[in-house]
């Protein structure tokens, strides 16, 4: 694939990136043999599927925020920002989630969305952000550090890094 044109950026959830979403998270499905149940709701009712998904949301009993990594109609990824953690979280899960399909993976996009989802963080008031990774998920972990994060440990195998937002960055 090309230079994507416009430059990838964080939106909120959108119907315009209806067929890319489906085939990216459709192909990561079945890479990881994954159950594909949930993908019924976006095939049956796009636009609600994706209402749902936009504005600040009760998930893992914090409110959450959903961004998709798009470039015009082409869905690249999800990342999402946990404004607060829980005694769960906090030992792993973190403040952030993402992932990129498996068509736009190895190009640096992880990197970019992490980067660009640490200014919402800051944006939402948060200092500090913890991270965590599968200990053996080595490209997580690139992006992480390359992001600023501080390997602190291990919790039920996952790998743990705080990153420091810049007090400086846009809110």
């Amino acid at each position: 694939m090309n230079e994507l044109v416009p430059p990838p950026r964080l939106a909120a959830p959108t119907a315009a990136v209806r067929e890319s979403f489906l085939a990216g998270e459709r192909a990561d499905l079945l890479a990881s043999g994954d159950p594909a149940d949930w993908l019924d709701e976006a095939y049956r009712d796009f636009t609600a599927f994706v209402a749902h998904r936009r504005g600040v949301q009760q998930r893992w009993g914090v409110p959450c925020t959903t961004f998709w990594y798009i470039s015009g109609e082409h869905y690249l990824g999800t990342l999402i920002v946990r404004h607060r953690l829980t005694p769960e979280l906090a030992e792993v899960g973190g403040h952030v989630g993402y992932h990129v399909v498996t068509p736009w993976r190895r190009r640096g996009h992880a990197t970019r969305m992490l980067a660009a989802g640490l200014l919402e963080c800051r944006r939402l008031g948060l200092d500090r952000v913890l991270l965590t990774c599968a200990a053996d998920n080595d490209p997580s972990r690139r992006v992480i550090v390359a992001n600023g994060g501080v390997h602190t440990g291990r919790a039920r195998g996952e790998d743990r890094y705080w990153i420091t937002l810049d007090p400086t960055a846009a809110r």
